[in-house]
């Protein structure tokens, strides 16, 4: 779901970075009256837990892949607007550090992965969970909101994607930068979202978030800023522990559908789009995709685990830096 550089047209993604702009305005000024200094732990941890869970890959049939998001979790536990700021500082720095998604489609992937996932998934939660639910309607209402908000992201990706051949063609008619038109995305990105990945992330979410209830930290009406350090760190140690086992997401071949790089769409299409061609490749990341490029199997666990950790850490480093900044 991270679209690369090059998938979508420049005005596209211009268009989405000015959609986002408000959003970001909003949620940076209601999570800073909610969170404050006090808050930016828990903030930290939840765009943490998000960055991590993402490095889990999962295989499905046709040699393609996919990973849990954990936006749902973050936005039933913290609400809407901090998983928007969380969301949207991890998409970015996947983007920086490591290559994943493109930096021109920020504004894009945020909307899907920050915006769309954390309200659907916030709404359909406290709809299901409305009043004094107890364990299990908890579990179920986590599961549905985690269900349906995946598949709401898949969802405008595969119309993103699926309507990029259309509105930008060359001289010669072929598409410029996404080749697959909505009859093919929609299909492809929606049937193993709702057949496999949808209950992935319905299944992780509720069992995070029936655990953090125990803890009494999923309540978004609660206060973020009563929220104590010490009752953070057993959370912050199964983060540390996830990135050390995150090379269990290696042993899924392939990339996510829709995530190839341009030399693939020669064997895919037989050609490589001529806009896709001069956007993708411009920025691969300060450790390129997670160390794909390692040597050999041990190297690239070791350096996959160091990127969960180097990633985890600047996801904390930007939450504290967007606070401080903020605040001024």
């Amino acid at each position: 779901m991270h679209i690369p550089d090059g998938y979508l047209s420049p005005r596209t993604c211009v268009v989405f970075y000015a959609a986002m702009a408000p959003v970001w305005y909003a949620a940076s000024k209601k999570v800073e009256a909610a969170a404050g200094v006090k808050g930016l732990p828990l903030l930290a941890l939840g765009a943490a837990f998000a960055f991590v869970v993402m490095m889990f890959n999962l295989p499905v049939p046709g040699g393609s892949t996919g990973h849990m998001t954990g936006a749902a979790v973050v936005a039933i536990a913290l609400g809407p607007w901090a998983a928007v700021v969380a969301m949207t500082l991890t998409v970015a720095l996947q983007a920086f550090l490591f290559g994943d998604g493109g930096i021109t489609a920020i504004g894009a992937n945020s909307f899907n992965m920050a915006f769309v996932m954390s309200f659907a998934g916030y709404y359909v939660y406290r709809v299901i969970a409305a009043g004094g639910p107890g364990r299990a309607r908890v579990w179920l209402a986590s599961f549905i909101a985690a269900y349906v908000s995946v598949n709401a992201a898949a969802l405008c990706a595969a119309l993103e994607l699926g309507i990029a051949p259309a509105i930008a063609r060359g001289a010669d008619g072929a598409p410029l930068y996404a080749p697959y038109p909505l009859s093919v995305t929609l299909p492809a990105m929606l049937t193993p979202h709702l057949l496999f990945f949808g209950l992935v992330e319905g299944l992780g979410t509720a069992l995070v978030v029936s655990y953090i209830r125990k803890t009494g930290m999923a309540s978004v009406s609660a206060d973020m800023k009563e929220t104590g350090r010490k009752g953070l760190r057993p959370l912050w140690a199964a983060i540390i522990i996830l990135a050390f086992f995150a090379p269990l997401g290696l042993l899924a071949p392939g990339a996510p559908w829709g995530e190839w790089a341009p030399a693939e769409f020669k064997t895919l299409i037989g050609y490589v789009p001529s806009g896709m061609n001069a956007l993708s490749g411009q920025w691969k990341g300060i450790m390129p995709g997670y160390g794909a490029g390692a040597s050999n199997g041990l190297h690239r666990s070791l350096y996959y685990a160091l990127s969960a950790l180097v990633g985890s850490g600047a996801v904390v480093f930007a939450v504290y830096l967007w606070g401080r900044l903020w605040r001024r």
